[in-house]
């Protein structure tokens, strides 16, 4: 049918920002190419669920329930999805780049035969002329993703086979309702016409899942360290910064690297993407693979002893100075100031 279909994500009842994100950017996409755009779900927990994905603009919702799938058996969700793909025929397919997408997707892009093209941070509609076979094609999904570790922007396309797969970060992409009252249809899925026996034959018997201590994806105010300041004992000037300002501590991989941050706090191409008001980067020279990551901040400051560093391009205030004495004035300051 040469519509665009993503798969929306579940966790806990609820839809990932990852999906809503998709969805935004299909509705746009479907426009352009004058398609529509579809949805599926699967998990044991989708009553509602409607509610809150047809206002994204979504045509068809397709809606597989089954107690069995829970918890994301990942077979029984490719076996659907393939099959639900191969009567679609969707000419783009979206997911995101989380742990469950990353596993699902390459699963049907096999089984399908089809590219697909990892962690994009940019969906175009474009053509191509190829000049060896000269042959042009019109309306093609143009993957945009960082390359070679992060040196270059890649610009992918897969013109021959579809569909056109492609999995996206979280948080590079916005999530805009189109319209409240948006009219969509729901189709729910036989899934016992999906699946066969072979597909169960691996059975989750029981999960441990540890409590999420930090999370500086979704946090408002974020101060990040580099390599340059110069320590892991240093790190607890950003810690206090962060404290007084209501926000979270964020770092660049030569940072992690160094062993002054842990991995999970680490922002970039890497890391996590953010998108925070404000963005606080102390002693990160800006390498492409760090400002994919938070140059869609609301607002950025830089602090660092380098004038020329490339984060003072993307920065709207670049204080030059060493972050051992800039911080504590800031926090002095603050402190004496605030409200």
């Amino acid at each position: 049918m040469n519509n665009i279909i993503v798969y929306c994500e579940i966790d806990e009842g609820a839809v990932v920002d990852v999906s809503l994100e998709l969805l935004t950017k299909g509705r746009k996409l479907a426009d352009e190419l004058k398609c529509q755009l579809e949805a599926v779900v699967i998990g044991s927990k989708t009553d509602g669920l409607e509610k809150e994905l047809l206002p994204y603009g979504v045509d068809t919702l397709f809606v597989a329930q089954e107690d069995r799938l829970y918890p994301y058996l990942t077979l029984p969700h490719a076996s659907i999805l393939t099959t639900l793909f191969k009567e679609e025929k969707p000419q783009i397919a979206l997911f995101g780049a989380t742990s469950i997408g990353r596993d699902l997707a390459p699963r049907i892009a096999s089984a399908l035969k089809c590219g697909l093209t990892a962690d994009c941070t940019s969906l175009e509609i474009g053509e191509h002329v190829d000049k060896k076979q000269k042959q042009d094609y019109q309306n093609l999904l143009y993957q945009i993703r960082p390359a070679f570790g992060g040196n270059i922007i890649a610009t992918i396309i897969n013109p021959e086979t579809r569909p056109q797969m492609a999995t996206v970060r979280e948080g590079v992409m916005k999530k805009e309702i189109l319209s409240p009252g948006y009219v969509g249809k729901i189709k729910m899925l036989d899934v016992a016409k999906y699946v066969n026996e072979t597909d169960f034959v691996v059975q989750i018997i029981e999960r441990h899942m540890e409590t999420k201590k930090i999370d500086i994806k979704h946090a408002h105010i974020i101060v990040s360290g580099g390599y340059g300041v110069g320590s892991k004992e240093n790190f607890a000037l950003l810690f206090e910064l962060a404290e007084v300002l209501g926000g979270e501590v964020g770092g660049s991989r030569a940072a992690v690297d160094a062993g002054y941050i842990p991995h999970e706090r680490q922002v970039g191409q890497t890391g996590i993407t953010v998108r925070p008001h404000l963005y606080i980067a102390c002693g990160i020279s800006g390498a492409v693979q760090h400002r994919a990551g938070m140059e869609e901040s609301a607002m950025i400051i830089s602090i660092n002893k380098d004038p020329n560093a490339p984060i003072t391009h993307i920065a709207d205030y670049s204080i030059i100075g060493d972050v051992g004495d800039v911080i504590p004035k800031m926090i002095k300051y603050y402190k004496k100031n605030a409200k």
